[in-house]
């Protein structure tokens, strides 16, 4: 047997390798994505007073901050008994799909598109952020950076600094927003539509109207059948700040719903003993192995787990630009996995216009914006909609808010076995006879990009659930080995 190993796996955040197997003939045994680092905040945050966790939860990942921000001041809520004001919600809501548009830009114009603009088997030097702006024209990239800018820009408004927050507090927020803050909000939202009108567009003029990469998007190789997830509103739209989880099966039928704690009867998580991420499955399935299919316990989360989760959006432009989509793959679910790409494109146009709507509401400005903490309650859980899926943040205080226990099971990790099947489809796709070279790996590759993979966000067990042969250190010296159990 013939082991090829790709590693470090590129343009994505974090770091992992991707390891493929052959047989005596060259063709494709088996496949795996494995995650190689580890961050441990579970661990990290114990002893942490709960105030101070947004803070902290959001360095993660400088990429992510706002998401792990948003959701452990959710929780935060619940512990101190704290219901923020609108104004607050509204605020916090504001920074999430701000947040959401400059994420979303990153993996489609930097990490995920280039191996479609550039060519899949360019070369490296060529396939990326620059050879995009040779290829389209610098004048155009230049004008995608500056409308990205415009949601950066709006984060460090409302947050107090462009990169992590500053302004959580439980119970609300630590700034009002004034009218000149709000005039120029609506000014950067202009931007924004814009970014996400361009966005659609070029998906269909590079994606669908090149028969080779059209081909992709209806070929079943490349179809990931799981069951889906995502956040949804009274009406079934997709929404991001608040909602209900729901869960549709592979066939598109809805077979869950749950918020907050209810979360722990949906979702069970295997650790093996290669990755240092988990593997979140459906609890009520079981545990099934990395295979999707009919049977399968896997979930999807994420633009397409959103998309399939729903019945579209609340704003005219994305509803269109969404109807479009499932006209085009002659209903749902949607199974390609480059189809993420084309969803991702879509909440772009969805979020600005959803900030659009939020301000219009006059309670935007109200100075009311912090409920005074009531009652410690001991736990707290908060859920969203990250740019890459449903994020959970779960914590327990003992009777001064003192963080006792964390379990956070973020959107990479949901999608972790949905992710070890893509790579797999794709190895036995496009490895024949054991013919490989540089262009060939890319293409493998080409499945993990787009999930937006964030592994230093997956990467937080805790004690008794690590992998194997995991040692801690103190000063230097050894002083614990933790073992899968």
């Amino acid at each position: 047997m013939k082991k090829l190993v790709v590693e470090p796996i590129t343009r994505l955040e974090g770091h992992g390798k991707i390891t493929v197997f052959l047989d005596d003939k060259g063709n494709v045994e088996d496949a795996f994505l494995q995650v190689v680092e580890f961050m441990g905040y579970e661990k990290f945050l114990q002893g942490m007073p709960m105030e101070e966790v947004p803070r902290t939860a959001s360095t993660i990942c400088g990429v992510c901050r706002a998401v792990h921000f948003t959701a452990s001041l959710k929780a935060a809520d619940q512990i101190f008994s704290a219901e923020p004001p609108p104004a607050a919600k509204k605020i916090r809501e504001l920074l999430l799909l701000a947040h959401h548009i400059e994420d979303h830009t990153e993996v489609l114009y930097a990490l995920g598109l280039p191996d479609f603009i550039c060519g899949p088997t360019a070369p490296p030097q060529e396939r990326n952020l620059m050879g995009v702006a040779k290829k389209l024209g610098k004048e155009v990239v230049k004008d995608i950076l500056k409308k990205r800018f415009s949601a950066a820009r709006i984060v460090e408004i409302l947050g107090g600094k462009p990169v992590h927050p500053a302004a959580a507090v439980p119970g609300g927020w630590a700034k009002r927003v004034t009218e000149e803050e709000k005039e120029e909000i609506e000014r950067l939202s202009d931007d924004l539509i814009e970014l996400g009108k361009v966005s659609v567009e070029l998906f269909k003029e590079v994606v669908l109207k090149n028969p080779e990469y059209s081909k992709l998007l209806k070929e079943e190789s490349f179809n990931v059948v799981t069951n889906y997830m995502g956040t949804v509103d009274e009406n079934k739209k997709v929404t991001y700040y608040d909602g209900t989880q729901v869960v549709v099966s592979p066939e598109g039928k809805e077979i869950i719903r749950f918020t907050g704690k209810e979360y722990l009867n949906v979702l069970a998580e295997k650790t093996l003993p290669w990755s240092y991420a988990k593997f979140p499955y459906l609890k009520e399935v079981g545990w099934k192995g990395l295979k999707d299919g009919k049977d399968t316990s896997l979930c999807s989360v994420g633009p397409l787990g959103r998309l399939n989760a729903s019945e579209g959006y609340s704003t005219p432009l994305a509803q269109k630009a969404y109807e479009e989509m499932v006209e085009f793959f002659g209903g749902k679910p949607i199974y390609n996995v480059f189809a993420y790409h084309w969803a991702r494109a879509i909440e772009i146009l969805n979020q600005a216009e959803l900030i659009k709507e939020i301000l219009k509401s006059p309670e935007i400005t109200d100075e009311n914006v912090v409920t005074p903490p009531g009652k410690v309650t001991g736990e707290g859980i908060g859920i969203i909609e990250a740019p890459r899926g449903t994020l959970i943040h779960h914590y327990w205080t003992d009777e001064e808010g003192l963080v006792t226990d964390a379990n956070l099971i973020v959107p990479t990790t949901i999608n972790n076995g949905s992710i070890q099947v893509s790579v797999k489809k794709a190895a036995k796709y496009f490895i024949k006879n054991g013919e490989v070279d540089e262009g060939t790996l890319n293409l493998i590759e080409m499945a993990h990009r787009p999930y937006d993979l964030c592994l230093a966000c997956a990467t937080h067990v805790y004690p008794g659930h690590y992998p194997t042969n995991v040692v801690i250190y103190k000063g230097g010296k050894k002083v614990k080995e933790l073992r899968n159990y």
